[in-house]
């Protein structure tokens, strides 16, 4: 890999996280802390979607991002032909 590539792969690396976190921080924090009154509204499984948010919600969307990552990392390996044999 020459460092033009390897700085081209390490930016979109960083993209991809810069993206994924901030989906987390806005599931976690947002819809958990920042609007979890206007979430209270609605309901979801006989709880609040706020509270729902803040104990399990954050979680299932933390494991999803963990296997989005997964995938769009192989892809980018693949790409740049760095790919685990």
């Amino acid at each position: 890999m020459t460092t033009k590539s390897m700085k081209l792969y390490w930016k979109k690396n960083l993209q991809y996280l810069a993206i994924l976190l901030s989906i987390w921080f806005l599931a976690s924090f947002g819809m958990g802390i920042l609007f979890v009154d206007q979430l209270n509204v609605y309901k979801m499984g006989g709880f609040k979607l706020g509270f729902w948010f803040a104990q399990q919600g954050s979680i299932y969307v933390f494991v999803i991002l963990i296997f989005v990552y997964v995938y769009l990392m192989n892809r980018l390996d693949k790409s740049f032909e760095v790919e685990e044999i």
